[in-house]
């Protein structure tokens, strides 16, 4: 039934959770997973939710090597499991990233975190999870 999930983690709690759900639902369908990181470049209107003189903006290279460092982590959780995973580090808006990922990877469903690490831009832009289970063509689990 649900043989290719993809999970998209932040390094978040709750993406964590969802990586839980994820490994337990392929484990049950004997599905396999592609984890996903996107990575937000600081150039849109998310800017607009920071108050800059709080916060140091990461470069677009720091901000891939953090993506890795959060795939990697993914990594570790998934290896005592035994399923065949997939690691993809993304660039752009997460959840337009998410669901092309879920598209071209043909994949028949989607797990994620019902709260990520993006703070006070989500209540002024509306959750990633949100907008995923709005716009995915595939069943969407959100895990909280």
């Amino acid at each position: 039934m649900f043989t290719k999930i993809l999970v998209p983690v932040d390094g978040s709690e709750g993406s964590w959770h969802a990586l839980e759900c994820a490994i337990a639902m392929a484990d049950k369908f004997a599905g396999e997973l592609i984890i996903c990181n996107v990575v937000q470049t600081f150039n849109d209107v998310s800017l607009l939710t920071i108050p800059l003189e709080r916060v140091a903006i990461p470069q677009d290279e720091a901000l891939e090597e953090i993506g890795n460092k959060v795939l990697e982590l993914a990594k570790e959780k998934l290896e005592a499991s035994g399923i065949k995973a997939e690691y993809i580090l993304e660039v752009g808006h997460p959840s337009q990233r998410i669901v092309a990922l879920s598209e071209d990877k043909k994949c028949d469903a989607i797990v994620i975190g019902s709260r990520g690490l993006s703070g006070i831009a989500e209540f002024f832009l509306g959750s990633v999870s949100s907008k995923v289970s709005q716009y995915a063509s595939v069943p969407v689990v959100i895990v909280k």
